[in-house]
C-alpha cells in the first residue's frame, strides 16, 4: 500500500462503517470525504483501499468519486480554490474573478478540462477550480479558499485575498 492511514482515522473510518449494518456500499461517500479531508484528494490506491475495506469492487468506488465533482483526483496545491460559476456568480463576475487568481497566482488553465478540472500554480502553492454552486447566490460573486467562504468579492482584490495564505 502506497500511503497509511493513521490509527486515529483508521478509528474514525472503523466507526463510520457501524452506521451501515445492511449495506457497507452506503459507507462509500463518508468514507471518501475522510479520506479526502486527511490525504488532499483521492487517488488509485485510496480507491483500492476502500474497496478492499467495503468488500466492493474498485469500480464501485471509482463510480462514486467520478459522479460527484466535490471529490479531486489528482494533487491540489497548498491551498485550493474554488469559484463558482452558475449563472447568478458569472453575472457578478466569477469568470473575472477566476481570471484575477490565476493572474496572481501564475496559474495556466489553458489544460483544464472536464475530467482534469484542478490547474495547479507551477510552485504548488495554489490550485483552483471553478465549482458549480456555492449556495449563496445573493452574494456573488464567492468563492471559498480551502474551507474559507468568501462573498461579493472584487476581482480587483483578489491579491488582496490570496495574501492571507502567504
Amino acid at each position: 500500500m502506497a500511503f497509511e492511514i493513521p490509527a486515529e482515522l483508521s478509528s474514525k473510518i472503523d466507526e463510520v462503517i457501524t452506521h451501515y449494518p445492511v449495506s457497507k456500499r452506503s459507507a462509500v461517500l463518508p468514507l471518501l470525504h475522510l479520506l479526502q479531508h486527511h490525504f488532499r484528494y483521492i487517488n488509485e490506491d485510496v480507491v483500492n483501499w476502500v474497496a478492499a475495506k467495503l468488500s466492493l469492487e474498485p469500480v464501485q468506488v471509482l463510480e462514486v468519486v467520478t459522479f460527484y465533482p466535490g471529490f479531486r483526483q489528482s494533487a491540489p496545491g497548498k491551498y485550493h480554490i474554488r469559484v463558482c460559476r452558475t449563472l447568478s456568480c458569472a453575472m457578478a463576475g466569477s469568470y473575472e474573478l477566476m481570471e484575477s487568481f490565476c493572474q496572481v497566482a501564475n496559474i495556466d488553465r489553458s489544460h483544464v478540462d472536464h475530467h482534469h478540472p484542478i490547474a495547479v500554480s507551477a510552485d504548488g502553492k495554489y490550485s483552483i477550480e471553478f465549482a458549480e454552486c456555492l449556495a449563496s447566490c445573493g452574494f456573488g460573486p464567492v468563492c471559498m479558499v480551502e474551507d474559507d467562504f468568501y462573498e461579493k468579492v472584487d476581482p480587483a482584490k483578489a491579491a488582496d485575498l490570496l495574501a492571507k495564505y502567504a
